[in-house]
């Protein structure tokens, strides 16, 4: 097993481990590149508006996955919400986390 086969793996043991707790997925990317296609059920708030959300995503009290078109904005987003004590993972792109659904 290589090392990217490695990392891969332990990222789809993450995202099985967060949907298994109910996670909510989290897709920040603008809402025209949402509606150009986007994971069933994921909710849509982009990235510039997430702080302006913490508090109804804490209320929600579910663990979330974020997801954007490549992972840099989905990573910051991760970051964003584990500063306000959400439990938070990056899904990476939005069609690639698809896939590991």
């Amino acid at each position: 097993m290589g090392f990217f086969d490695f990392l891969f793996k332990n990222k789809q043991k993450r995202v099985t481990d967060f949907i298994s707790r109910n996670a909510i997925i989290i897709d920040v990317r603008t809402t025209s590149e949402y509606a150009n296609g986007a994971i069933k059920g994921s909710k849509n708030i982009p990235l510039h508006l997430l702080n302006s959300k913490i508090s109804t995503i804490k209320k929600r009290n579910q663990p979330v996955i974020t997801c954007c078109a490549s992972g840099m904005r989905s990573k910051r987003a991760a970051s964003i919400l584990k500063k306000h004590g959400i439990d938070a993972i990056n899904g990476g792109g939005w069609n690639s986390l698809r896939n590991k659904l």
